[in-house]
């Protein structure tokens, strides 16, 4: 089991489950909601987040018709985003985890988007898009 929060604790959160396919993101929409170089990004169960939220701080922001970026509205940290089309699992932002995880990221994605000043020090493999057999 996972502990996670926003930035305020407003929103806490229990995973009951395992992080899959951790990627680094390098698109401009990660770099944009996440105000850094890449956003690091893995799939969860959606049944397997447990989500404490006493004061409505959750909200969302759609990005595209289907894909909405869950953050919490008080201090704007990102939690997890979800995606109609796969509506069982959500991409959790790793960085709101409080505890210590096993799993680790498999590669660097859409680095042809990329922030110029990123120079990818990690001796991950790299792709232009998603990472090979991504459903």
């Amino acid at each position: 089991m996972y502990k996670g929060s926003c930035l305020c604790g407003s929103i806490q959160f229990l995973l009951h489950g395992s992080v899959t396919d951790i990627i680094h993101c390098h698109c401009s929409l990660c770099r944009k909601a996440s105000g850094s170089a890449y956003a690091t990004n893995g799939f969860i169960n959606a049944d397997e987040l447990e989500l404490t939220d006493n004061n409505g701080m959750l909200t969302f922001f759609e990005s595209s018709e289907g894909k909405r970026k869950y953050f919490c509205k008080t201090c704007g940290a990102p939690i997890y985003s979800a995606n109609a089309q796969s509506p069982t699992r959500y991409r959790l932002r790793l960085g709101a985890l409080d505890s210590d995880i096993s799993e680790r990221p498999i590669s660097h994605n859409f680095v042809t988007s990329k922030a110029n000043w990123e120079d990818l020090d990690l001796m991950l493999p790299r792709y232009e898009k998603h990472e090979p057999g991504r459903k």
